[in-house]
């Protein structure tokens, strides 16, 4: 039986965006590394490759064999995902046909700076490349620091009270406000999001105040992420991210993921030493282009 014209296309096609159909190959994918891929693996394991539900497209690179081997989430970020370099080739060329959607390029190192090398003459200038960023990962937390006591859920009705530090924790780290443009809303609701979920973490003084803070953001059965860890900075250099890190992990180990991981910047030397003392160790690097 002869292939009909769908199906010679979809033969020869090497990338495309997935619908339904690829879901089960789509985890398959991202199962590969739970960890370096837990921020797409999240999106796609609560609501699939519906790109209204998913924020975003999910482009696939298929083989010479019709296999799917390489990702792109094509959202608010645009995230490879085991991408060789036919796969980035590939996807470069896709989203210069397109134009640049997202706020920022992160992934795997490597295979996103040969991306960004392809996508900076149309997409350029970003307005900061973070070319190496650890990115860390433990199933055990050290010996070495004690868990912070005062460190605990944020409570539901805490989120007035969590938001301004989450908001300066924002601004230090990516350079911008997360209140312009819609004046806060959608990143008020993902930090209630992450407080309902129970993955939203900080240590209160008496009046109050946030002194350390972290959130979980991404979650798989295989690996969690966390994210946004802020020390006010009145409290700053008296070791207090260590012992809120500390609890953070124990809690994630505990209630979350057999696995939890983070990227932190490269300069960020306190940082990076702080969580190896916890119990962190690099298991590769990501990469952060910023518009």
């Amino acid at each position: 039986m002869l292939p009909g014209p769908f199906q010679v296309a979809r033969a020869l096609a090497t990338t495309r965006v997935l619908d339904a159909a690829d879901l089960v190959d789509t985890l398959e994918v991202l199962h590969r590394d739970p960890v370096a891929n837990a921020f797409v693996a999240t999106r796609v394991e609560a609501v699939g490759l519906d790109p209204w539900r998913l924020g975003g497209e999910m482009w696939g690179w298929f083989d010479a064999d019709g296999r799917l081997e390489s990702l792109c989430y094509a959202g608010a970020n645009l995230v490879l995902v085991g991408a060789g370099p036919e796969a980035v080739r590939a996807f470069a060329e896709r989203a210069r046909r397109q134009g640049r959607r997202c706020s920022s390029i992160v992934g795997p190192a490597e295979p996103t700076a040969a991306l960004w090398a392809l996508l900076e003459r149309s997409w350029g200038p970003a307005r900061e490349v973070r070319a190496h960023q650890p990115l860390m990962a433990t199933s055990s937390r050290s010996t070495e620091v004690a868990p912070d006591p005062l460190v605990r859920r944020v409570r539901r009705g805490e989120v007035e009270a969590v938001m301004p530090a989450c908001v300066a924790m924002f601004t230090e780290e990516v350079g911008i406000s997360p209140l312009a443009g819609d004046g806060g809303l959608l990143y008020q609701a993902r930090v209630a999001e992450l407080v309902g979920a129970g993955r939203s973490f900080a240590r209160f003084d008496e009046a109050g105040q946030v002194v350390f803070k972290a959130e979980i953001g991404a979650v798989t059965a295989g690996a969690c992420q966390i994210q946004g860890v802020w020390v006010a900075p009145e409290h700053r250099g008296q070791r207090i991210s260590e012992g809120g890190m500390a609890a953070v992990l124990d809690f994630a180990l505990a209630d979350v993921a057999p696995v939890a991981s983070l990227y932190v910047n490269d300069f960020n030397v306190r940082a990076r030493a702080a969580y190896r003392r916890v119990g962190f160790h690099e298991v590769g690097a990501f990469m952060s282009v910023l518009f």
